[in-house]
């Protein structure tokens, strides 16, 4: 999958990338059109408990993309997210990114093989910027995501507990437009 992932990355570099919802079905119309998964459904925005999970135990309830074959015994999701420039909310969303991880660690945790994570943003005040303390320092310093995250701001008494180690890589997209994939499985990722 992380092969796929990276074929796509490459193909969007010449795509208007303009939305979160525009990613999430080229991705989706691109891994339908691969002869590798051609057992296997993509289906997009699918509740979990079409998989037979309680949607009290999690902290999502539905995937952006999700790829499961006929059975439902092998099933993998990816979350996305795409901040722009022009949303601002820059911590806010730092902690969206982190709580899809959580989300993707329970669903792998619940029996998905496995699940990605991939970050998009055109605003560079998510890796530079003079602070550099919490969840800043992870996104800006080519952090880990891992262990204890609380919330920046609003209601600072949330937190979520990451499991796993998950190293943020930035690349280049093109001059205006950065990302991230983590692979998650807290089982690989200790």
């Amino acid at each position: 999958m992380q092969k796929l992932l990276n074929e796509f990355i490459e193909m969007m570099k010449d795509k208007d990338i303009y939305n979160e919802a525009g990613i999430q079905f080229e991705l989706g119309f691109f891994l339908r059109n691969q002869k590798s998964l051609s057992n296997y459904k993509i289906q997009l925005e699918r509740n979990i408990d079409y998989f037979g999970l309680n949607k009290i135990y999690f902290s999502k309830k539905e995937m952006d993309i999700v790829i499961f074959d006929e059975n439902k015994d092998k099933k993998s999701c990816i979350e996305l997210k795409f901040p722009r420039k022009s949303n601002g909310q820059v911590p806010e969303q730092m902690f969206k990114a982190c709580k899809d991880i959580y989300f993707l660690e329970q669903l792998v945790n619940s029996g998905f093989e496995s699940s990605y994570f991939i970050f998009f943003t055109d605003n560079d005040s998510f890796y530079h910027g003079q602070n550099e303390n919490g969840i800043y320092g992870i996104f800006r310093n080519n952090g880990e995501i891992t262990g204890t995250i609380e919330k920046p701001t609003g209601n600072q008494a949330e937190s979520i507990n990451i499991e796993g180690k998950y190293k943020i890589n930035w690349q280049n997209i093109r001059d205006d437009l950065k990302y991230f994939i983590i692979e998650v499985n807290p089982k690989k990722n200790k």
